[in-house]
């Protein structure tokens, strides 16, 4: 049978009342998928501005077989793409599944208008660009977000990346799907390590400790000029605070009661880590008092290991340092501590750079960042005085807002 004749079989099983309407739906559909051979750009829009017209008063029905038609075409009536996109999601499927002549506007636009599952449709769908995926994320919807994670084909924009790392501190399955994406930068994963598990703690520190080898042999010859200005320069302080090899603060011992930084541990093993035991020892690590509250106060205490390995210390200076917390070594029945087995595989696995380029970006973000806005911005969650472009304050604000119970 031709398909002339199918076409005239099936409008005449039609009702009498209907059969013009349904006939003039599958015409101009066939309408607007002419090849551009057949059909200029004007003609194919007035055409698809008609279409939408009967659209909106057709069936459900109907309006699916128009999709299904229209679906594979490379280019589609941007006011036909627009009510298709938002219609019922079984009729909208067609289009955000199939249809590869939709732009990103014709996406943003329905993420934005459209419901929860349209955009979870939409998450699946392969080669996303970084704005249709930052438009999802805008929701917070985690089943929507896993989705796009899960999606190799997608792209993320950094300011994507850094949502879902915020949002991460509260919904833990999105740390290991995050890990797993190579938009991913130290940055966020540092301020991750926080919060995430064991497991990912470990993926962090494998993937992301990294060395500053090549940062220290371009600036080499910037120290001594920074020497010669007598360090007046606060910004160029800091950078090279963050590249010099050097970890611990020699200066902080002439001020220190303890001879070293070992014997600061080993007294805080004997009498317990006090207060003024715990600033001492960041100080004499090279430290800020608040990075270091931080470290000795990481419930999982990996970074027990990285301040160690960081510092030169040795393994039975981790062993104080744990001891001086009164974290427990063994379990009940004399086997190794899970928690101290952890911490000392990550002492070992540790190269002393990598180590200090993690340790030192805790301290610069957590510190040469937190001005007196800052901090009242974290308590207050009046995230919008961060700058944007400034990675230290946004670290700061996600890593101390947990502090604050935000």
């Amino acid at each position: 049978m031709s398909e002339a004749s199918a076409l005239i079989d099936e409008e005449a099983a039609r009702p009498a009342a209907n059969r013009a309407r349904h006939a003039l739906l599958k015409r101009l559909a066939d309408v607007v998928s002419l090849p551009a051979s057949r059909i200029n750009a004007f003609e194919r829009a007035v055409t698809g501005d008609l279409l939408v017209d009967m659209l909106r008063l057709a069936s459900m029905e109907e309006r699916k077989r128009v999709a299904a038609r229209l679906a594979p075409l490379a280019e589609l009536p941007n006011s036909v793409a627009r009510l298709l996109l938002r219609d019922h999601i079984e009729i909208a499927r067609l289009l955000i599944e199939q249809c590869a002549s939709l732009s990103d506007a014709d996406l943003v636009g329905c993420a934005r208008d459209a419901g929860p599952e349209h955009r979870l449709v939409m998450a699946g769908r392969r080669g996303l660009s970084e704005i249709v995926t930052e438009t999802l994320f805008t929701f917070g919807e985690m089943e929507v977000m896993e989705c796009v994670l899960r999606n190799r084909t997608v792209r993320l924009s950094q300011m994507g990346v850094e949502a879902v790392v915020g949002l991460s501190r509260t919904h833990p399955k999105l740390s290991a799907l995050l890990l797993k994406r190579p938009e991913l930068r130290p940055a966020g994963a540092y301020v991750m390590f926080w919060w995430c598990g064991a497991e990912d703690r470990r993926t962090i520190l494998q993937r992301f400790a990294v060395s500053r080898e090549v940062m220290q042999e371009v600036s080499e010859d910037v120290f001594a000029m920074a020497a010669a200005e007598d360090w007046s320069d606060p910004v160029a302080r800091k950078a090279l605070q963050f590249i010099e090899r050097r970890q611990r603060n020699r200066a902080a011992i002439s001020k220190s009661p303890y001879d070293s930084l070992e014997h600061a541990i080993s007294v805080a093993a004997r009498d317990g880590l006090s207060r003024e035991t715990a600033a001492e020892i960041a100080f004499l690590a090279g430290i800020k008092p608040l990075t270091g509250a931080k470290v000795l106060g990481d419930p999982g205490g990996e970074s027990l290991a990285i301040l160690c390995k960081a510092t030169g210390l040795s393994r039975v200076d981790l062993l104080n340092l744990w001891r001086s917390m009164r974290r427990p070594e063994t379990t009940a029945d004399g086997a190794i501590h899970p928690d101290w087995d952890r911490v000392q595989i990550t002492y070992e696995m540790l190269a002393v750079d990598r180590a200090q380029t993690v340790l030192r970006y805790w301290n610069w973000s957590l510190s040469s960042a937190l001005t007196p806005t800052l901090l009242r911005a974290i308590r207050e969650g009046e995230d919008d005085v961060v700058d944007e472009y400034s990675a230290p304050e946004r670290a700061a604000m996600m890593v101390l807002a947990e502090n604050f119970g935000r």
